[in-house]
């Protein structure tokens, strides 16, 4: 395969995304798992411009890298300035990185109205600088800002602005699409032309996704002629962020044919957008394509009938190749294909009864419940379509209040009246609102009769408002997230009573657990008992 350099700039460029800070440990984590992954150069920050920079820089020394070469980001001299008197160079110089990236104006709008130079003045930062670097034993890449505008604006001019750091040395031009405004075709027309004027020169691209074109026009370059591609994970940055490795790298690796990554690594692909929005504190992207949760998500059941027989028909490519899974999602457009397939999954037995779990998941759905993110509940109902299945337990009845005594705080009180066996278990529980106290009743009548109950724990709670024209009215649908030690499971509730939909949710959590764990029937003799 033809060898395309990565060149990751999440550390600098991402963390201009409005929301995401990263601490220098955070850094220092992230420059380890991109090394491990295969990724050629890591753009650690601006050493000149904060003291978080300077610092990721003098611990990156330490980090005993397999491969990657850490990079400092910095700008060409300031206009009447020598080289070797600018603070930012000296800045880069200083933190001792093996490669440096120059970020130079090859838009005469930027040179005469932003930094306020010469069009001549412009040429001469850039060589400077370029050459001062070099001289300093630097391997240099120079990103042309606003490369894509500046050669609609003047050709000739943002070409000059190229020559200019390659006769200077620059190991690498970077042709940088900075507004993110560019079309596939264009930047496809003006790598060309460039790499026509310039055939010694190695041609990057950089990428923004302000038209929401970042990875093609990242592929049209590389198509086109460039050797690297500048992106983030994730496709983190400033305003709609920039190309996203984590889509560009499978793309060019399996269906082009250009190297970016050893094999071993594009299987953690997923792994690694995962664990970097985990360092980041953001919410992974379900939807994201090749590693979001839905990516190999089949819903419909003429789908899900094609993928049982040829994986191929309606997936892109194999999701284990890049470290993703497929998911049959169950819901009122599923098949019965779906129900067998997703509890074949789960390893529970549908016994033939595919149709008759369908058919209630469609009327339950028609109520308002939603079972695509209620694997739990789901679960459940192929347990429950059993003729043998025997319930762990039965809420006979369930009384929930609310109050509050002198202006305090308002706590809330439920009491649950139950059935295991022929034992009749009456409780009542406090909480801090009517979900939490529903939890403690519920718990404190069913752990004496099943222990492991105890070690359950409620992991998340989320309600919505199916129909909130009816205001106060509205139906309610409570996703529960159950939790015991790595296990994980969520079942859903839905009424026009967010107390009863909570309860729903809750006792079917706890059901799960119980019938999962094999503990079923217990033979206390029949008799109500309290329990304060």
């Amino acid at each position: 395969m033809d060898k395309i350099i990565i060149f990751d700039t999440t550390l600098r460029d991402g963390t201009q995304r409005e929301g995401l800070s990263l601490s220098v440990e955070d850094k220092l984590k992230i420059a380890r798992l991109l090394d491990g992954f295969g990724v050629a150069y890591i753009e650690g920050g601006w050493p000149g411009s904060n003291p978080k920079d300077a610092e990721f820089f003098r611990r990156a020394r330490q980090l005993g890298l397999k491969q990657a070469k850490v990079t400092a980001f910095g700008s060409t001299r300031r206009a009447g300035r020598r080289a070797e008197d600018d603070a930012n160079l000296k800045a880069l110089l200083a933190a001792e990185t093996p490669a440096v990236a120059l970020v130079g104006k090859s838009w005469t709008l930027h040179v005469e109205r932003v930094l306020e130079t010469t069009l001549e003045e412009n040429l001469a930062m850039i060589g400077e600088s370029v050459r001062w670097m070099k001289q300093q034993g630097r391997e240099v890449v120079y990103d042309a800002e606003h490369f894509f505008d500046g050669w609609r604006a003047d050709a000739g001019y943002a070409l000059r602005t190229l020559r200019a750091a390659a006769e200077a040395g620059a190991d690498w031009i970077v042709l940088c699409d900075t507004n993110g405004g560019s079309l596939p075709g264009w930047v496809a027309s003006v790598v060309s032309d460039v790499r026509r004027q310039l055939p010694a020169a190695r041609l990057g691209i950089h990428t923004h996704n302000d038209g929401e074109l970042a990875v093609a026009n990242a592929l049209a370059g590389v198509e086109a002629g460039c050797a690297q591609v500048q992106g983030t994970i994730n496709g983190y940055g400033e305003r709609c962020g920039n190309a996203n490795l984590i889509s560009v790298i499978p793309a060019l690796q399996l269906k082009l044919g250009r190297r970016c990554v050893p094999d071993k690594s594009l299987e953690r692909l997923t792994e690694v957008s995962r664990t970097v929005s985990e360092i980041a504190n953001l919410s992974p992207d379900t939807h994201a394509p090749y590693v979001g949760a839905s990516a190999f998500a089949h819903k419909g059941g003429i789908h899900v009938a094609a993928v049982e027989k040829v994986a191929v028909s309606y997936e892109h490519v194999s999701p284990d190749r890049v470290g993703n899974r497929r998911r049959i999602v169950v819901s009122e457009l599923s098949g019965r294909g779906n129900v067998r397939v997703r509890a074949t999954e789960m390893g529970v037995k549908v016994n033939g009864n595919e149709r008759a779990v369908l058919e209630r998941i469609k009327e339950l759905e028609s109520r308002g419940f939603q079972f695509e993110a209620a694997e739990g509940s789901f679960e459940l109902l192929v347990r429950q379509s059993a003729p043998s299945y025997q319930k762990p337990f039965q809420l006979l009845n369930v009384k929930v209040m609310a109050e509050r005594h002198n202006g305090a705080e308002m706590l809330a009180e439920a009491t649950v009246k139950l059935r295991v066996g022929d034992k009749v278990i009456h409780t009542a529980a406090e909480g801090n609102g009517p979900v939490n106290a529903l939890d403690g009743a519920l718990r404190k009548a069913l752990v004496p009769c099943y222990p492991a109950l105890a070690e359950v724990r409620l992991a998340d709670y989320k309600v919505r408002i199916i129909d909130p024209e009816s205001a106060t009215g509205a139906t309610t649908r409570v996703l529960i997230e159950a939790a015991r030690g790595d296990q994980r499971w969520s079942t859903v509730g839905c009424s026009k009573n967010i107390i009863e939909a909570s309860c729903q949710a809750l006792a079917d959590s706890l059901e799960l657990f119980i019938v999962r764990m094999g503990a079923h029937a217990l033979p206390p003799k029949a008799r109500e008992m309290e329990v304060s």
